[in-house]
C-alpha cells in the first residue's frame, strides 16, 4: 500500500543515492571509468529492484481491490 507520499515515492527515494553517486563521479573528473561503470551498474540494479517492488505492490493492491469488490457483503 502506498504511503502518504504516493505510490512511486519509494522508487524515487531508492534511486536518489545512486543517482547522486553517478553525478558526483561525473562532476569530480578524477574518478576512473571503473568507478563510473560501478555507479551506473548500481543505479540500474536499484532501478530494476525498485521497479519490481513497485509493480508487485501495485498488482497486490489491484488484486485486493478486486477481491474486496467481489466478496459478498453480509
Amino acid at each position: 500500500m502506498a504511503n502518504s507520499n504516493g505510490v512511486f515515492s519509494d522508487l524515487f527515494n531508492a534511486v536518489g543515492n545512486p543517482v547522486q553517486n553517478v553525478a558526483d563521479t561525473l562532476g569530480s573528473g578524477v574518478s576512473s571509468a571503473v568507478s563510473l561503470v560501478e555507479s551506473c551498474t548500481n543505479l540500474c540494479a536499484t532501478l530494476l529492484t525498485s521497479s519490481v517492488n513497485t509493480a508487485s505492490r501495485l498488482v497486490q493492491d489491484v488484486a485486493n481491490g478486486i477481491s474486496s469488490a467481489i466478496t459478498p457483503k453480509p
